[in-house]
Parts: C-alpha cells; sequence; structure tokens
C-alpha cells in the first residue's frame, strides 16, 4: 500500500465524516426517536465485523428489525458455508417479517447506516472500500480475503453502486478484490459520486 494513499484517504475520511456527522445530526436524532418509538429495543444494531488486517470492530447501523427476530440472525453463522449465503440472501429479501415498518423506509434509502460514520470517524472504516463482512464469510473469499484485508472496509464501494443485494455473494466477492488490487483516490471520489443515483434508485436495498 501506498503510505501517501492512506494517508489522504483517512484525512478525506476524518474530513467528510465529521462534517457529515455535525450536519446530519438533526436528522439523525429525528431516525433515533422513530427507532426508538416503532417496537421495543435499542435504538442502534451493534454487530462485529472484519476489519483491515483481519481486526474485528463492532459496526454501527440503526435498528431496523424487531429484537428476538434480529437476535435468530445469528443462528445461521453455525451452518455451512453454502447454507450460510442462502440463508443470508433469504433473509434480505423484500417483505422480510423481521424488519420494521421503520426499519423498512430506512433501508429502503440506506439511512439505517448512516451510524456508519462513526465507524469512519474512529478509523474503524473508510467512506469507500469493500462492505464488511462477518467472520463466518471469511471462508467463502477464500484466497480473495488477502484482498479484502488490505484496506479499511467501506460505507460504499463497487458493490453498493452495482446493485449491492441483487449482486450474488461470488461477484460482490470478485468486485471487493478488483477495488482493493486497483485502488486510487479518483476512483474513491468516483464511486462516492455514483453512490447518490445508486441510492436514490434504491436498487437492491431490502
Amino acid at each position: 500500500m501506498s503510505a501517501r494513499y492512506c494517508f489522504c484517504k483517512r484525512v478525506i475520511d476524518l474530513v467528510i465524516s465529521s462534517v457529515m456527522l455535525f450536519l446530519l445530526l438533526p436528522l439523525g436524532l429525528a431516525l433515533a426517536a422513530l427507532v426508538w418509538c416503532s417496537s421495543p429495543g435499542p435504538v442502534f444494531y451493534r454487530e462485529e465485523r472484519i476489519g483491515r488486517f483481519g481486526v474485528p470492530f463492532r459496526i454501527y447501523k440503526f435498528r431496523s428489525m424487531y429484537v428476538h427476530k434480529a437476535d435468530s440472525i445469528s443462528n445461521i453463522q453455525t451452518g455451512g458455508h453454502e447454507h450460510l449465503l442462502q440463508m443470508r440472501t433469504f433473509l434480505k429479501h423484500v417483505g422480510n417479517p423481521r424488519v420494521t415498518p421503520v426499519g423498512r423506509f430506512l433501508r429502503k434509502w440506506s439511512l439505517d447506516e448512516l451510524p456508519q460514520l462513526l465507524n469512519v470517524f474512529r478509523g474503524d472504516m473508510s467512506l469507500v472500500g469493500p462492505r464488511p463482512i462477518v467472520e463466518a464469510e471469511r471462508p467463502i473469499y477464500g484466497t480473495h480475503m488477502q484482498y479484502y484485508t488490505l484496506i479499511h472496509p467501506g460505507m460504499t464501494g463497487l458493490w453498493q453502486v452495482s446493485g449491492r443485494s441483487n449482486v450474488d455473494f461470488s461477484r460482490r466477492v470478485h468486485l471487493d478484490s478488483i477495488y482493493c488490487i486497483h485502488w486510487s483516490l479518483s476512483k474513491d471520489f468516483t464511486l462516492l459520486f455514483k453512490t447518490i443515483p445508486a441510492v436514490l434508485r434504491k436498487t437492491g436495498a431490502y
């Protein structure tokens, strides 16, 4: 990795995330109130993901599921790799009964992921990078895992602007590897700008 690229990428992450956290604070408080009123449970959903160099960290999201149904997702981590892929794909389908009405709105507009700006500010994540994965998905990446761990996972990236949940997992792994091998600041800014229309189109946002 280029030290200059890493330094510039971190500075950009810090500047943009801090500005967005300040500007979006009123919206964040309003969304937190909606989540709190929608169903019993915490406002934030936290899950352990794999970060740069394979170091785990806690990712933050606005909770979009009923608590007892959200907790049941941990049950799918014990199956085989194929079972894990099938279940995680199935649980993202449209009309998922685990998702609250408010959560469905948040997911549709990707608002549930706004708290990840805190992860970016802290240095757990970057604005652009491969989508953070859970430990059980590590074996699925196979030899491509060496590319994934080169860079901090991101809030957006090639997968997010290419269809998100409409893209199968093998294609997602391929897109992550392409980004990690051919990284550049110009590509980061291109992906950031492409994220806006991708969010507005709501493609693959379940």
